[in-house]
């Protein structure tokens, strides 16, 4: 028995023939006009719009999200033919998994039927209350678990009682009789990528006649099933996910279903516990940037920060999160019933970044009043920037926070009250630019013209002087400049004591009296030219200073690196391996801006 390729496609995408092979609009990228061709002769599948190209487990993997050896499974179950178990004892595991998969899905059948009887009443009606369509009730398979605490061991007879207590589905307390976990309970089926059913939650139903019993229960890990690597209903929302280009992340499966209930197909959910690292890596094989959906209370923000940090460490090129907050009191589900699907649409339009909800969260914590207010907000950031394995992701992360936290440190000075040219006279002006010592003067001068060890310092001092408003943004990284180079430091300091007087909201300038010594021509950024667009020019300059900054600071981490070898050889060649690999994506940055550069002496020359 054979399997086609168009077989295994056509059960979650619409096909139409085309001549000896089959097309269909790509499930990978949006597009109106069918470039997803499927050829059952060659075996694979190829997209001439965004190059999707593939065979079955490629597209089991890539399209449903499964894992590689599941896919292997269910392709080789489809054909008839048999998995080889790499030893016996996998063998043996694998049998019992088999086992289990049959007693979870008996179960989720006297659910079903539980529900339709007349035990289920009070199930139905909050279903009902829920605004639940049949549709959904049945494609989400909701049912009910008895309050009779032996009632599910009779109906599944047939399953011995431990293959029962090791399903998750009865529970056992030493020198009495095990009884049923679920009871009383509205029951929904936890699924695999497969769509096996692996695991349940219940929602009580009647919370008064028990107070102490939790309002959710999942059932606990199991060999099916392991509630930090699941997401649940990821089964559905994958191929809905291929489609729209999105994921959504909710806090429990009422609320994905609720968005299913809404339209929307691509919603999951973790079981109970904070998002987890492999839960993650499960999200993003199907987008680059998932959207988590927050309550709005305290609750939802200490759990979006969690989630924030579980991420941190494994951010990647492409990868990330996106994140929303509900309106404070509501969740999807209330959102949606109050205001309609559309306020939701408006909300997930609209996701945070990562960075930004780090950058509030912190900010939220404690007023910030005090300098040593301050003081703590910036260290507290830093000190999850220095969670990012990723060395470009880091350093990208700690120059956007560190510009926000100046910006936010040292605001412009309130403007001055606005005059008309015609009440301008003489010596009336009080508050002139400021203008540099001649000692101020003679450091810069300096500097410019041999006490800067390179073009490129020459270079940024002289844009610091042509745009002093960027002085005060690049405090800190000017002052570690001047504390490693002491040629320049004097300079470095003369410039940020006047950049304290400048009036920034004006764009007001230092005052020189004499002009400093233009940099080389040879030396000259397009930060410098007259030409360069003002915000351009700010840029460029800002690339300079961390170009500027970072270098030395490498170079001495590499070199104090090196210095420990004879002490820890093993630690200190690690560390040495780490800092190359930033030193070389440096450098890259480096000829990316001296190309920059040669680019814009062109333009001038020309």
């Amino acid at each position: 028995m054979r399997t086609t390729l168009s077989a295994v496609i056509g059960r979650t995408l619409r096909l139409t023939k085309a001549g000896r092979e089959f097309k269909a609009c790509c499930p990978f990228h949006n597009e109106k006009t069918p470039s997803f061709y499927v050829n059952d002769e060659k075996g694979f599948y190829h997209c001439f719009g965004c190059e999707a190209h593939g065979d079955a487990i490629r597209w089991m993997t890539d399209q449903r999200g499964m894992p590689f050896m599941d896919a292997v499974k269910e392709l080789a179950a489809e054909a008839g033919m048999e998995v080889p178990a790499p030893d016996p004892r996998a063998a043996q595991q694998a049998e019992k998994r088999a086992s289990l998969h049959d007693v979870t899905g008996a179960a989720q059948e006297w659910f079903e039927g539980m529900l339709r009887g007349s035990d289920g009443m009070q199930a139905r009606s909050y279903l009902g209350r829920r605004g639940f369509t049949d549709a959904i009730i049945r494609e989400f398979g909701f049912g009910y678990a008895p309050e009779d605490r032996q009632a599910l061991k009779r109906a599944l007879a047939r399953f011995d009682e431990p293959m029962l207590i090791e399903a998750g589905m009865r529970i056992t307390v030493e020198g009495k009789e095990p009884y049923d976990r679920f009871r009383g309970r509205l029951m929904l089926p936890i699924h695999d990528t497969r769509g096996r059913v692996i695991a349940f939650g219940g929602r009580i139903l009647d919370s008064e006649a028990n107070p102490n019993a939790p309002k959710y229960l999942n059932s606990p890990d199991t060999p099916l099933f392991d509630k930090g690597r699941t997401l649940y209903n990821l089964h559905r929302a994958a191929p809905a996910a291929r489609q729209s280009g999105r994921l959504i992340v909710v806090e429990g499966y009422m609320d994905a279903i609720a968005l299913a209930n809404a339209g929307i197909q691509e919603a999951v959910a973790p079981l109970g516990t904070a998002l987890t690292e492999n839960q993650i890596e499960l999200l993003w094989r199907q987008v680059e940037q998932p959207i988590l959906c927050f309550d709005g209370d305290n609750a939802g923000q200490r759990a979006a920060m969690r989630a924030v940090a579980r991420a941190l460490p494994m951010l990647r090129p492409a990868h990330s999160l996106s994140i929303v907050r509900m309106p404070a009191g509501l969740d999807p589900d209330d959102l949606i019933r109050e205001k309609g699907v559309a306020a939701l649409e408006e909300i997930l339009g609209q996701p945070s970044s990562l960075l930004d909800t780090l950058w509030d969260f912190e900010k939220a914590v404690s007023p910030l009043n005090s300098p040593e207010d301050k003081a703590g907000f910036k260290a507290r950031l830093l000190e999850h920037v220095e969670n990012i394995q990723h060395p470009d992701i880091r350093a990208l992360y700690k120059r956007e926070l560190l510009e926000r936290f100046s910006t936010f440190a040292f605001p412009p000075r309130p403007q001055r009250e606005f005059r008309p040219r015609s009440d301008w006279k003489k010596g009336q002006f009080k508050q002139p630019a400021p203008t540099l010592s001649p000692n101020a003067r003679d450091r810069l001068t300096r500097a410019m013209t041999g006490g800067a060890r390179d073009a490129l310092t020459r270079a940024v001092i002289a844009g610091l002087v042509k745009f002093p408003d960027q002085i005060l943004r690049h405090e800190e990284a000017l002052s570690d400049l001047a504390r490693r180079d002491q040629n320049v430091g004097p300079a470095l300091d003369s410039l940020v004591e006047a950049a304290e007087t400048l009036d920034l909201s004006a764009r007001s300038t230092i005052s020189l009296e004499r002009g400093l010594p233009a940099p080389p021509e040879k030396t000259s950024f397009a930060f410098l030219h007259e030409g360069t667009d003002p915000v351009d020019a700010r840029e460029d300059l800002a690339e300079a200073v961390s170009l500027l900054v970072e270098r030395p600071a490498l170079e001495a981490a590499l070199s104090a690196a090196t210095a420990r070898f004879e002490r820890d050889p093993e630690g200190s060649i690690a560390e040495q391996a780490r800092l190359r690999e930033r030193l070389l994506a440096l450098n890259e940055r480096l000829k990316r801006f001296g190309r920059k550069k040669a680019a814009a002496d062109g333009e001038s020359d020309s």
